[in-house]
């Protein structure tokens, strides 16, 4: 999960934007999602273990001052707009990941860089950003491409406005684009600036149904994502939730042809709350859960409970099958609160607790495997790779069952792997495993809660070497210094634990999150051209450091024109 951004992404795009508001003028391997850690825990958790998120390092950049007149041969006015030489030094990455020869970073775009009114948000300010981030290296851009803003009105009818023009800008200036299919309502998750609800007409269908949606053992309904208990019903105006997403994916494909493979270089499929492959078990509206707490099963709504009681009766226990868990606890408490995933004699470990936790898991899997199937039909030789976020669970993860990752879906404890079914899954299908946080260590999380990011990220990258899957990453918190971008370097160079057979490998591509205006003030700005350039150097270069951080440095005075009318656009 990422700090809440309130304040970044509300001066970026102004108010946040509300249904009607249409001004032109307005213009991994690691762990958890970008959306799961909560800021205010994880500033409590600094300030209770005294560990400050961005320790202060060591400047990364020289101090040597490049020649003026570089920076003006460095750009060239063509139709009024500023463009960088062809001749950068910067390589063009791509969708690799093995043998070495880099990663390839992209950039998370604001939530809301299309308007309710689908045009692009603050026009002016995000010409001038795309162009810095250009300059600066960077591969691409990743965009949200909200199912509530584009199919809004009725079904089957797609607006696609801002995107066309956000996509034109991109492709005009050479940017690579990781396209987020977001089935998703955008709020209630950390990080969630603004709010972006389902389409109007699925909402009429929730009120009219509530059991479309994801629900506790308490009777809560959580309206992010449609309940996949209900993926092969005919429960949206007489289209199946799986059908909806496939013809939203088809209709991108169709209004996008021209782009897909050169510009558009990869579909993220959304499959779940914060687009993740999961189960909503930790929501954080209305206060519900606060970190570490273990979260709370979501298989309350009659469609998967109907599921549930097939399977019990299939099992030979038919007893099994009226209800889920009722020893688990509640969302905030700890493992050893509870009698289902304490250590000794927990119901987790029995043959009851295997049978439902196998059930509930495979529910998980079977959504993916749908959606996947259909994705990967739509987009088959257009030249576009398609990805899959995992969220990535840290906290509780040196516990023997691993609740918080159980409740969300992946059957992962001390003595099962849980992700290796996940990239198995996504292997048979051509699909990049993406994770998040990958910038986290250990001992930046209270060890009492007995996180361990670490060793998740490892755990899920030996999975994917083992399903011969891509691996993609992803920061979780927005990180400026030295540190977070040090251990993102470790982490994509994917070191494993074991002996890697054959050819070296490393992550295919990481998305940094995100753009704002904190990323553009001048230390920032420097630090992150330095990574940039870091990240695609690789880690078989041979060539030190002090060199590339002084052709990061050049390339900090060259792009300071740019960088400055970017900052000043998004703060006014």
């Amino acid at each position: 999960m990422a700090l809440n951004l309130s304040h970044q992404i509300g001066v970026l795009a102004g108010t946040p934007i509300k249904s009607g508001d249409i001004t032109d003028s307005s213009l991994s391997i690691s762990p958890p999602s970008a959306r799961m850690m909560t800021p205010k825990a994880m500033n409590r958790n600094y300030k209770a273990h005294g560990t400050d998120p961005s320790p202060p390092m060591s400047p990364i950049l020289g101090g040597t001052r490049a020649d003026l007149s570089v920076a003006c041969k460095a750009f060239a006015v063509e139709n009024g707009v500023e463009t960088i030489e062809e001749q950068r030094t910067y390589k063009e990455g791509g969708i690799g990941g093995e043998g070495g020869g880099g990663v390839p970073v992209f950039v998370m775009m604001p939530l809301d860089s299309v308007t309710m009114g689908n045009t692009v948000n603050r026009r002016k300010a995000m010409k001038a950003s795309l162009q810095a981030l250009k300059s600066a290296g960077v591969e691409g851009i990743m965009i949200d491409v909200w199912w509530g803003l584009v199919e809004k009105e009725s079904p089957g009818s797609y607006n696609w406005g801002g995107y066309n023009e956000l996509l034109e800008m991109a492709k005009k200036l050479g940017l690579k684009v990781q396209a987020v299919m977001s089935f998703h309502q955008c709020g209630g998750n950390v990080g969630d600036s603004v709010t972006i609800p389902l389409p109007q007409w699925v909402i009429e269908e929730v009120d009219k149904d509530p059991d479309l949606a994801y629900t506790d053992q308490w009777g809560r309904r959580n309206c992010e994502y449609i309940s996949l208990g209900a993926d092969t019903l005919p429960v949206l105006k007489g289209r199946t939730p799986v059908q909806c997403y496939a013809d939203f994916m088809r209709a991108f494909r169709d209004n996008f042809k021209h782009l897909l493979g050169e510009t558009i270089v990869e579909i993220q499929v959304g499959m779940g709350p914060a687009g993740e492959l999961r189960y909503p078990s930790y929501p954080e509206q209305e206060g519900t859960w606060k970190f570490p707490g273990i979260g709370a099963f979501q298989c309350y709504d009659k469609y998967s409970l109907s599921s549930l009681k097939a399977a019990a009766e299939a099992y030979g226990k038919p007893e099994w099958g009226s209800t889920g868990p009722t020893d688990a606890g509640h969302y905030n408490n700890w493992p050893e609160d509870t009698q289902f995933f304490k250590k000794e004699g927990g119901g987790w470990n029995m043959e009851y607790g295997d049978f439902f936790l196998s059930w509930y898991s495979q529910m998980l899997l079977d959504h993916g495997e749908r959606i996947l199937s259909s994705a990967k039909s739509i987009f088959e030789n257009t030249g576009v790779k398609i990805s899959v976020k995992i969220a990535g669970i840290h906290w509780h993860y040196g516990t023997r069952s691993h609740a918080p990752e159980l409740t969300a879906g992946y059957y992962n404890t001390r003595f099962r792997d849980g992700y290796l079914p996940i990239a198995q899954m996504l292997a048979r299908h051509n699909a990049i495993f993406n994770f998040t946080c990958i910038e986290m260590r250990d001992h930046e999380q209270p060890q009492d809660a007995l996180c361990a990011p670490e060793k998740l990220v490892n755990q899920v990258a030996l999975a994917t070497l083992a399903a011969e899957v891509p691996l993609a990453g992803e920061n979780a918190l927005p990180r400026y210094d030295d540190y977070a971008h040090e251990q993102i370097l470790k982490a994509s160079a994917l070191n494993l634990d074991q002996n890697n057979q054959g050819q070296p490998r490393e992550m295919c591509a990481f998305t940094y999150l995100r753009m704002n205006p904190e990323l553009f003030q001048a230390d920032n700005w420097g630090k992150f051209v330095a990574f940039v350039k870091k990240m695609g150097e690789g880690r078989d270069s041979h060539r030190c450091w002090e060199e590339v951080e002084r052709e990061a440095e050049h390339f900090v005075h060259v792009t300071q024109p740019l960088v400055q009318e970017a900052a000043v656009a998004l703060t006014h």
